[in-house]
């Protein structure tokens, strides 16, 4: 999506039967694609990319599971038709009738798929795209327990268990996620589709979200400090912003900023909060990183290509920053951005 157009306009179905932290944990997400990343990095908010809203079939308050209330933010009736509308869980038991109880809610959502709306689910949410009839002859995934369920009840819908996301229909408007969390996995293959596959991997990194239990470093993105008020400083961080490659960068910031050595290395950590040396490894490790992702130059190269000439040198730095090795992380990210670049 180019940043300068209209946000995607994103509904959020909310009804009882579902819990508060997958509605708003989508919410936020959504917010923060393009948005929080400048935040971090320079202090100013970035273009808002997704517009979400979150919408119910009648006014008021929904109370939603563990007692939870939800203020809608616009009804059915009058909701515009949106890109995207996301189905959080249903969380009744499975096998429990469902006859009229979602009424209002499948027909706008028959309404919304036929006026090229891309319909997305949460786990036991593809539930209510079977009742719709929008699955038959479809593959589709939901969660394990209504498995059976759904081959019971709707023996024309390809069933994928084992499937964490699933995309289908025509235009590939119909999307479903697996069980538990991979409504996470489900909101940031829709920023890749819709806003860009580095607005899905910043987010990622930003709310450390991993397809695998590795711990936090990997997602604890080093950002750049922001602009600071030293002016001298200031200057400094704008020029190694571009050329912290370049041998001796600390000594060639000493004498761009006119100060003395000790002087520059004082008012510099002063100023953002890092040693001279720190910040130029910040900047490369990073660099690296854009590079690991998204590309198969190999180690060395990479290493010589952000200032390093000793490549083992620079594989224990990573290793020490960011808790893997180069290699692993790129197994590990490369894989990330390939399948949002997929599905995007």
């Amino acid at each position: 999506m180019n940043p300068a157009s209209a946000p995607t306009r994103i509904a959020i179905l909310v009804f009882p039967e579902t819990s508060a932290s997958v509605v708003f944990g989508m919410y936020d997400l959504f917010m923060s694609a393009g948005r929080d990343w400048g935040v971090i990095v320079d202090g100013k908010a970035g273009p808002t990319l997704m517009q979400p809203s979150i919408v119910s079939a009648r006014a008021g308050a929904v109370t939603v599971g563990n007692a939870v209330p939800v203020s809608p933010q616009a009804v059915l009736a009058e909701c515009p038709t949106p890109d995207i509308v996301c189905v959080p869980e249903v969380t009744i038991p499975p096998g429990e009738p469902l006859a009229g109880r979602f009424d209002a809610e499948i027909a706008w959502l028959r309404q919304c798929h036929a006026a090229g709306a891309t319909l997305a689910t949460a786990c036991s949410g593809a539930i209510l795209l079977a009742e719709a009839g929008l699955l038959d002859g479809r593959e589709a995934t939901t969660h394990w327990a209504w498995c059976e369920v759904m081959n019971q009840r709707y023996p024309a819908v390809k069933l994928h268990p084992q499937r964490a996301l699933v995309v289908t229909g025509e235009g590939q408007r119909l999307v479903m996620a697996g069980g538990g969390t991979t409504w996470l996995d489900l909101t940031l293959y829709l920023i890749a589709r819709h806003a860009g596959v580095e607005a899905a991997m910043q987010v990622a990194r930003l709310n450390l979200i991993d397809w695998h239990a590795i711990g936090q470093q990997p997602f604890a993105r080093l950002a750049r400090s922001r602009q600071v008020e030293d002016a001298a400083i200031a200057r400094c961080q704008t020029w190694i912003a571009e050329h912290y490659a370049e041998p001796s960068p600390v000594a060639a910031m000493a004498r761009l900023s006119g100060l003395a050595e000790r002087s520059f290395k004082r008012r510099f950590q002063l100023a953002t909060g890092m040693p001279p040396l720190e910040y130029v490894h910040t900047l490369r490790l990073e660099e690296a990183k854009q590079m690991l992702e998204s590309g198969s130059l190999p180690i060395e190269a990479i290493a010589n290509e952000v200032g390093y000439e000793d490549a083992g040198f620079f594989s224990r730095l990573f290793r020490r920053k960011v808790n893997l090795t180069p290699a692993q992380y790129r197994k590990r990210f490369g894989a990330m951005r390939k399948a949002l670049a997929d599905g995007a």
